[in-house]
Parts: structure tokens; C-alpha cells; sequence
């Protein structure tokens, strides 16, 4: 995979409001099948601070039931959770059956800002390819769909929205020093984003890049990703109504 293939901002051809509506009915219709059919996903979303992972999920999750899924917004690990083995957090918020989970940053922390930053050492990070896709591996293995995006954008475009958010007083608080101390090191976490590509894209959890460069094109691009994914390993087709039940409520229904 190489990153520099999608740095190209195109924007959307066609309608994008009738394009997102599309999808997000597929979506809808998709959230409805894992509840009937009882099957879990997860669905992990990485990329450059500033790179519209947000946006992403505010559409993604816009028209769907919010009682079987949760957002995660990863940050800092607590106390109690660098006491434990890195993995140990994630294991909280995985997903029952009819549950979606959606990271916003997720357990890739230990092979990208734990690992450029130094909190944690060369042979815990190097170790960390091998155990994040046998975690993978144990969620697939049950059932659960993996689907992993990494929204990519350039330096220019990172620049643009920091420039936005200091300008706008009610996007100020999205921004601190730990984005430019990141921008700093831009570099490093090429490095580092390249080799967790490389290592951690398999066949049951394969990764996918989206061009974040603009915006509404990036969006519906990652929507569709999602929606394709999912598909392919749900039913889409409704359970049969219970015969009984609907006799029963037809009934009901037609007395004055």
C-alpha cells in the first residue's frame, strides 16, 4: 500500500447529498440485519489528526438505532489501564451479538504514537504487530466483522483545517499542542504507518485507505468501504414473521 496513491483530492462527481443519503439508507438497512441476525462488527478508523475521521462517523452513525452501537474515542491509557497488557482496554468495548463497535483511534496506538513517541519500548511495539492480529484473528474467528480505514491526507491539507480550527473559536477546542508536536514528526509516523499497513492488512482484517484530501469525496468513500464490507458478511435478508404473531396482531388491528 502506498499512500502517496491517494493524495489526489478529487472531489465528488455527482450529487453528494443524494449520493450520502444512498448510502446511508444501505447503512441503515445493514445495521438492521446485524441486530436480526445477531452478528457483531467492528469498525476501526485511524488516520492524521485533522483527517475527518469525526465527520466520517457523525454520517456513518447518523440514522442508525443508538442503542446497538458505541463510538470509542481513544485517548491517553489511565493508570489502571498501563498496568495492564495494552489489549486489556479494547476487551471492554467489544461488541455483543447485534453490536456494532466503532473506534475513533483504536489498539494501533502501540505501533504508531507509542511507538514514534517512545511510550513504549522497540520490543513491546515490534511485538505489538503479531498480538494485534491475533486479537484480530480471535474476533473473526467468532464471527465478528472487521473493518479497518486508515483516512490519509497531506501535509497541505493538514496545515489547512489546523489554520481553520485556530480561526474558528468554536472548532478551537478539536486542537492542542500534541497535533503540532505530531506534525512535527510527520516523518516518523510515515514510517510507522507505512510498516503497520504492511504488517497488519490481512485477510480476515485488511486495510483500506481513503483519501481525506476532500472532504465530502473521503466521506462517501468511506461509507461505501464500510457498507461493502459489512455486506458481505451479513444476511440481507429480513427473518419470516412468526405466522401466529402476525395473526394475532392483524387481528388486533382490524377491531374498530
Amino acid at each position: 500500500m502506498n499512500l502517496a496513491d491517494h493524495e489526489r483530492g478529487k472531489k465528488f462527481k455527482g450529487d453528494y447529498t443524494d449520493a450520502l443519503n444512498a448510502v446511508q439508507e444501505r447503512l441503515w438497512q445493514l445495521q438492521v440485519a446485524h441486530i436480526v441476525h445477531k452478528r457483531a462488527a467492528i469498525i476501526v478508523l485511524e488516520g492524521w489528526d485533522a483527517a475527518g475521521k469525526g465527520g466520517i462517523i457523525k454520517r456513518l452513525t447518523s440514522n442508525w438505532d443508538p442503542r446497538f452501537f458505541e463510538v470509542v474515542p481513544i485517548a491517553a491509557p489511565s493508570a489502571a489501564e498501563k498496568a495492564r497488557h495494552f489489549l486489556w482496554r479494547f476487551w471492554q468495548h467489544l461488541p455483543a451479538h447485534g453490536h456494532i463497535y466503532i473506534a475513533d483511534r483504536s489498539w494501533y496506538g502501540r505501533v504508531l504514537v507509542e511507538r514514534v513517541e517512545g511510550y513504549a519500548s522497540e520490543p513491546e511495539w515490534q511485538r505489538g504487530y503479531g498480538e494485534i492480529n491475533a486479537f484480530e484473528a480471535q474476533q473473526a474467528a467468532i464471527g465478528t466483522t472487521i473493518v479497518k480505514l486508515f483516512v490519509h491526507i497531506t501535509q497541505e491539507t493538514q496545515d489547512r483545517e489546523f489554520a481553520e480550527r485556530l480561526d474558528d473559536p468554536w472548532k478551537q477546542w478539536k486542537t492542542g499542542a500534541e497535533d503540532y508536536r505530531n506534525r512535527a514528526r510527520r516523518g516518523d509516523y510515515l514510517v510507522a504507518i507505512d510498516e503497520m499497513l504492511a504488517r497488519t492488512s490481512t485477510e480476515l482484517a485488511p486495510w483500506q485507505i481513503i483519501d481525506g484530501n476532500n472532504r465530502k469525496a473521503a466521506r462517501i468513500a468511506a461509507l461505501i468501504a464500510i457498507a461493502d464490507a459489512l455486506e458481505a458478511r451479513v444476511p440481507m435478508t429480513p427473518p419470516t414473521l412468526d405466522p401466529d404473531f402476525e395473526g394475532m396482531a392483524r387481528a388486533a388491528l382490524a377491531k374498530p
